[in-house]
């Protein structure tokens, strides 16, 4: 197990690139299985899991090739069914949760797949219904082997059906995509997610041959085709890094430039944080965070106290929450922090109070940061990194604090940042990963 050893007070200075975006790689490399044509991915981030699903569709029989930086080749010509229903496949599905995207396109193209409870972070229930009852829309049928542990699902006749969604899950809504893509017939899909990456999805199948409208909105219909083609894609600029980034200068008092954000991608992020204080200046593609010696909460035009929560695209992606709390806690004011999507994400508050922070943790989804208005750092602690989230905003928390921190656990930080401890290095940090 690694851990990192951070030096705190250092400000930070220069240019940083966000890498590609976690959560849309593992849905479009998921994607390449519905072809036997090459697919080639470029601006794919070099991180833990997106290079274990690469890992896994390689054991799989997908022909696959780095073929340049952050660039890779895909080729499903033929995949060993028979590994797909062995213990060595259930044991890396139940390692990685990006394993439940390939479910949808094994449905739609071999019409079977075997499937692991999967794992992921330890944020509470994260409940996989939505998948299972839309794709059973579908005309999928689930038998759970009980000796295994695992669901064996069959899908010989996959029927377009009008499917209402019970919430705006993401990887639901892509799974079902992927399915419904090569189904008879037309599939409605009402209630379902419409963030960027899904929008990402949607027009790399189009460009692959499938025939979905309604891209961007709550309301997707895809009328099935009877194969698709290879395509060239490349995935968005990271999200949650660039928002990661900008509470990372804030919270060192650093000034940074963030380069080539996807700026109409970020939806409201920008204006969240400027919600906490901090001056965000939008330059081309890029965001210019200045030096900031102190920054102000806003209130509500009724003067009551400001309330960040999650909520579905268009809404505040829920991965940023925890990066936000930790940047509240040096602002000028307070803050009620509502995390309404998943009920064990705040847990790792108590880190930061032992780090000097100020923060009620009022129950699992509800936290209220009292900001010390940098009158007073954070200070140095040995801390450990619960999931992936809490991992970058503790580790934002120690480049802030007065003295010396040790982060162990960082594997799970690897899991969805690049290099971190190099690219901040370059920036001025002073980050060591010691085994």
């Amino acid at each position: 197990m690694a851990s990192f050893i951070i030096e705190g007070g250092h400000k930070l200075h220069g240019e940083i690139t966000p890498q590609g975006a976690k959560n849309e790689a593992l849905e479009v490399i998921s994607a390449v299985l519905l072809t036997e044509e090459t697919v080639v991915m470029k601006n794919v981030p070099n991180i833990l899991d997106v290079n274990n699903l690469i890992n896994l569709l390689s054991k799989m029989g997908v022909s696959v090739h780095q073929s340049g930086d952050h660039e890779w080749t895909f080729k499903a010509e033929s995949l060993d069914m028979d590994y797909l229903s062995s213990q060595e496949f259930v044991q890396r599905c139940a390692a990685l949760r990006g394993s439940i995207l390939t479910l949808g396109p094994l449905l739609g193209r071999f019409h079977r797949a075997c499937l692991a409870k999967p794992g992921g972070d330890q944020i509470g229930r994260r409940r996989l219904d939505t998948h299972f009852l839309g794709i059973q829309e579908l005309g999928a049928k689930f038998e759970y082997n009980i000796e295994r542990g695992v669901y064996e699902i069959d899908a010989n006749e996959l029927q377009g059906k009008y499917i209402l969604l019970d919430e705006a899950s993401v990887t639901g809504t892509a799974n079902i995509i992927m399915t419904a893509v090569l189904a008879k017939g037309t599939t409605t899909i009402y209630n379902a997610a419409c963030e960027p990456y899904i929008q990402q999805l949607c027009r790399m199948l189009n460009a692959m041959g499938a025939n979905i409208t309604g891209i961007g909105s709550n309301l997707i219909t895809i009328e099935g085709v009877e194969r698709l083609h290879g395509t060239e894609h490349t995935i968005l600029p990271d999200m949650i890094e660039v928002g990661s980034f900008i509470g990372m200068a804030a919270m060192t008092g650093s000034e940074i430039t963030i380069k080539n954000v996807s700026y109409e991608n970020l939806g409201i992020i920008p204006n969240m944080f400027r919600r906490l204080g901090i001056t965000i200046e939008h330059i081309g593609d890029d965001i210019h965070i200045p030096e900031h010696d102190h920054y102000q909460v806003t209130s509500f035009m009724d003067g009551s106290i400001m309330s960040l929560s999650d909520a579905p695209w268009p809404g505040l992606t829920p991965d940023l929450l925890s990066v936000m709390l930790v940047v509240a806690t040096q602002a000028k004011g307070s803050v009620l922090i509502h995390q309404k999507m998943f009920e064990s994400r705040l847990f790792f508050v108590d880190k930061l109070i032992d780090m000097g922070a100020q923060i009620i943790l009022c129950d699992p989804h509800r936290a209220v940061v009292v900001g010390h208005n940098n009158e007073f750092k954070l200070h140095g602690a040995r801390l450990s990194s619960p999931d992936i989230r809490a991992g970058i905003a503790l580790l934002i928390a120690a480049l802030s604090a007065n003295g010396v921190s040790m982060i162990s656990n960082i594997e799970q930080i690897d899991r969805g940042y690049e290099d971190i401890e190099g690219r901040l290095t370059a920036l001025g940090a002073a980050i060591k990963r010691i085994q």
